[in-house]
């Protein structure tokens, strides 16, 4: 895991990026590493993370494969969500394929810390 790039488009190796919160959420330190692992769970098929990670006042029951492929992501700004923060925003697009067409998923993505670690809340979307 470690020589593979991370998937978000950081450029680190996954070892040293988003792997670790894959595996234990509580390791996001900002809401950006916790949006950043959550697309990275997409990528990775990784579909508990997202069940995980999600607040549970407004989670889904089930999450599973959406059939997507994820190509590219973009932080666009984030607002608060670092360690001393209880909330945060990330505004974000991400990319992917549905067949052969391309498109973009745009969120700007509410974060609250719960039980000490980040958790998504829910978002806007954003039409572009």
């Amino acid at each position: 895991m470690a020589s593979t790039i991370c998937p978000c488009g950081s450029g680190l190796p996954l070892g040293k990026c988003c792997g670790p919160v894959l595996d234990d959420p509580r390791a996001a330190s900002s809401a950006e590493a916790l949006m950043r692992s959550r697309y990275t769970a997409h990528v990775l098929g990784r579909w508990n993370h997202l069940y995980v990670t999600w607040h549970p006042r407004t989670r889904p029951e089930l999450i599973d494969d959406d059939g997507l492929r994820w190509t590219g992501l973009e932080v666009v700004r984030t607002q608060d969500g670092q360690p001393g923060d209880s909330t945060g925003v990330v505004e974000y697009r991400a990319f992917f394929r549905d067949g052969a067409q391309q498109d973009c998923l745009h969120e700007v993505a509410r974060f609250a810390r719960r039980a000490g670690r980040w958790c998504y809340v829910d978002g806007d979307l954003v039409a572009d």
